[in-house]
């Protein structure tokens, strides 16, 4: 048996300890704050209740593995149900043309005839065959398994494989080669920001993520996401697990390559023969560890252009007309006429960005794609169902941001520019049809400062890295540290961000470990 440390009770930490109990370890999980649940963050307040984080599930049977794995399956028992989304969402192009694109693929062909024209449903349908391919040959070697100098020497040593991944195609050209629709590229390219990247740069392989969601559905947990990190951490103490929050940890301790355990800030030393660390890994290697295998690590790093950020409005809204809450749907995505100079904004030129043709620093983009997620669940807003009969609203709005960064970029700290953007958001949305202004009754905003301050992700970088380039998602901190029992979990590490790659991360970092 091996005395764990998990540093954090994001997703991915919370998973490995569930594992790692599971597989007789002693473990303790350590959070600096007084909460659960890492990015996958609540806030209430009036009655009203936010999802802070991701606002859907996709690859469920990720979850499911993870509970079948360590006791009692997926289901009412666990106190945890996901809801598949008949429509997984619905965009609206600049030409004003709507599609609901459905949560089944059976589905997708028909209704995509039907919003956009004949023959786009056998584009798509095209498209979704070659994403498949690469699937098969990623999913295992992949996204399942650690990624090493081996893996990726056998991967290169095979010709088929390499044809597959096309790693020197962007998600942009391979686009281009399948869709010949511009709405189907349009929406293809958005794919690119569920990895916080940029499609003309992202690499290919990126097309699994739209193959992914609509292989295996959109879903929603009742309540709120929240109650997935719940019924996680839930399950990590039932197979043993201690839990302690308020306690920030200073320092990784290290000796002869291996580690030792960890100091809190408050100077108390706990011992341990095996570390795993759900922390963005710059904050890991350049805050935690100290040493020349740390310094190297964060190296790497910052030669990698960092994620996306996002920034956020949560609407509490009264007296919504029927009308309006049927427009919204519960997921929906209202695109820019000029979605390139989103990314030209969001990434800018220099040191993390491109020479995009329009040049400049990072900046907020001034008419940028809006997500909308407006949940029809009474347990979200006040009165219960009576609540949404009378027109009650939690709305959850994000739009893609460039990172907190005052020297180099956005400095979102500046005074009045979070209310400033806050009320260009609500003007867009208005004028593409979804004007909820008088039905504000208040507004909260997250803006990349905001994030960074919450989660210790530099900048506000939502996924560590982005996958900006042909070889990047190879680059990413490996599970496995450069010490003896070091290990990384989340999103900022392999395979990824999001919540079915960091719960996959979970199951590598475990594997890793072993049995006790």
């Amino acid at each position: 048996m091996s005395r764990v440390v998990v540093i954090g009770t994001g997703v991915g930490g919370l998973a490995s300890a569930a594992r790692l109990a599971a597989l007789g370890h002693e473990v303790l999980v350590l959070e600096a704050s007084d909460v659960v649940g890492g990015k996958l963050g609540i806030y209430r307040r009036d009655g009203y209740t936010f999802d802070t984080g991701p606002s859907l599930v996709t690859m469920p049977q990720v979850v499911a593995d993870l509970f079948a794995a360590t006791g009692e399956p997926l289901g009412p028992e666990v106190g945890l149900e996901l809801e598949r989304l008949e429509v997984a969402c619905r965009y609206t192009f600049p030409d004003g043309t709507v599609l609901d694109l459905p949560g089944r693929r059976e589905e997708l062909a028909g209704a995509l005839d039907a919003a956009l024209g004949d023959g786009a449903g056998a584009q798509w349908t095209a498209f979704l065959a070659e994403a498949e391919k690469v699937w098969e040959v990623a999913e295992g070697p992949f996204l399942r398994s650690p990624i090493d100098s081996a893996t990726i020497a056998e991967l290169a040593a095979s010709p088929s494989t390499l044809m597959t991944i096309a790693p020197w195609l962007s998600l942009r050209a391979f686009g281009a080669r399948h869709l010949r629709d511009p709405r189907l590229r349009m929406m293809l390219d958005r794919y690119a920001t569920y990895t916080g990247s940029d499609p003309r740069r992202a690499p290919s392989a990126l097309a699994t993520v739209p193959y992914a969601e609509q292989e295996y559905g959109s879903w929603y947990v009742p309540g709120g996401l929240r109650g997935l990190g719940e019924a996680v951490a839930r399950r990590a103490v039932e197979r043993g697990a201690e839990i302690r929050t308020g306690v920030r940890v200073a320092r990784i301790v290290h000796a002869g390559g291996g580690v030792r355990g960890v100091v809190t800030a408050d100077g108390e030393w706990i011992e341990a023969d095996v570390v795993v660390a759900n922390a963005d890994a710059s904050h890991v290697y350049g805050e935690l560890l100290d040493g020349a295998a740390a310094r190297a690590e964060l190296r790497s790093l910052r030669r990698a252009t960092p994620s996306l950020s996002g920034f956020v409005l949560l609407l509490a809204l009264e007296g919504l007309p029927a009308e309006l809450r049927e427009r919204a749907a519960h997921h929906r995505v209202l695109f820019p006429a000029d979605y390139d100079d989103e990314f030209d904004s969001v990434f800018g030129v220099g040191r993390y960005g491109w020479a995009g043709p329009r040049g400049g620093g990072p900046r907020p983009v001034e008419s940028p794609t809006v997500y909308v997620t407006a949940p029809q669940d009474p347990a979200i807003v006040p009165g219960g169902s009576a609540g949404l009969e009378r027109g009650e609203g939690a709305w959850f709005v994000l739009v893609n941001a460039p990172r907190h960064d005052p020297s180099a970029g956005a400095d979102w700290d500046a005074p009045g520019l979070a209310d400033a953007y806050a009320r260009r958001i609500l003007a867009v949305m208005a004028e593409r049809g979804l004007d909820v202004r008088p039905h504000v009754r208040w507004m909260e905003t997250r803006s990349p400062a905001d994030l960074e301050r919450a989660t210790l992700a530099p900048g506000g970088s939502i996924y560590g890295t982005s996958s900006n380039g042909s070889s990047s998602a190879f680059q990413r901190p490996s599970n496995a540290g450069p010490l003896r029992g070091l290990y990384l979990v989340g999103g900022s590490s392999h395979p990824g961000g999001g919540l079915p790659l960091v719960t996959l991360s979970a199951e590598i970092v475990a594997g890793l470990v072993g049995e006790a």
